[in-house]
């Protein structure tokens, strides 16, 4: 596989052996419709359950302008996944942000490595000012990475959403680049 190292993420370089960051594939459907059924990936999202293979299908076939879809694999097996979506009109400057990890990967740095990439092709290509993205508070791991990546908190959501039975809050952030 022939790869311009251009367009790569600057730390592209020093990722582990196995692990490939790379553009969503129209082939990887059946594969991040698993990842995003797993109960764990599903909890930090505002995804219903039993997402179908044609409706994620779908959705990959028909970006929204301006998106950025991304996987993050290991050893081919697909580990995590971030979209981002840049807005139109008079906050062009800003996208938003989504992303997720599969349950039995969680806290073994794809996340960092996933959004390094989304942040790097943010400021270094997409010319991004503001990143945003919400995040559910119970989320702590979540949101200690979105920190360390200088995202902020930006206000407090109540009831955002609908998960297992309850509402829950979510916290507004954003990362703004200078």
């Amino acid at each position: 596989m022939s790869e311009n190292k251009e367009n790569e993420p600057r730390d592209r370089a020093r990722l582990p052996d196995g692990v490939v960051v790379r553009a969503v594939r129209l082939s990887d459907a059946e594969e991040i419709t698993d990842l995003i059924n797993l109960p764990g990936y599903r909890a930090g999202t505002l995804r219903p359950p039993y997402q179908r293979i044609e409706e994620v299908r779908k959705n990959m076939e028909n970006p929204s302008p301006g998106a950025l879809n991304l996987v993050v694999t290991l050893n081919g097996k697909i580990v995590g996944n971030c979209g981002l979506n840049r807005l139109s009109g008079r906050r062009q400057h800003v996208a938003s942000l989504g992303m997720g990890v599969h349950d039995d990967f969680t806290g073994r740095g794809f996340g960092r490595i996933l959004l390094g990439a989304m942040v790097d092709a943010a400021d270094d290509w997409f010319d991004i000012k503001r990143l945003e993205l919400t995040v559910y508070t119970d989320n702590e791991a979540a949101i200690a990475l979105y920190e360390k990546f200088g995202f902020e908190k930006e206000g407090l959501l109540r009831s955002f959403g609908y998960r297992a039975g309850q509402y829950v809050d979510a916290y507004a952030m954003a990362r703004l680049r200078a």
